[in-house]
């Protein structure tokens, strides 16, 4: 079974695409454990209201919520180093992210314009 981490802005994209979750995720790893990590939550928690009702009810039931890393400060170091060290796809949108992540040898899984998951590694 593979983990993969959740970004916040992976999420919101997720829940926009109206995508079934489970089968999207499936259809792209097979047998799969959600996991997101107290900062992300944290991001999540701040979004308009509007997106953070939904987001926040299906993360909770759909995720396992891991501690952060301590003596870190930045969620994205950390999604970084939790991915290359467990090697888990992170769920992300974030050009940035999805950058430094290659160049350290992590994973993707991207929602695409077409309303699909794709996975980059």
């Amino acid at each position: 079974m593979v983990g993969v981490l959740v970004d916040a802005c992976g999420w919101v994209a997720l829940i926009e695409a109206d995508l079934n979750i489970d089968s999207a995720m499936i259809g792209v790893l097979g047998e799969f454990e959600l996991k997101v990590i107290e900062s992300v939550k944290k991001e999540i928690e701040r979004l308009p209201l509007k997106k953070r009702k939904l987001s926040l009810q299906l993360l909770e039931k759909k995720c396992d919520i891991i501690p952060d890393i301590k003596n870190m400060r930045y969620t994205d170091d950390m999604l970084i180093r939790i991915s290359t060290e467990k090697s888990w796809p992170v769920l992300t949108v974030d050009k940035e992210l999805k950058e430094r992540l290659m160049i350290s040898g992590g994973a993707y899984i991207e929602v695409t314009s077409r309303r699909t998951l794709r996975l980059i590694d």
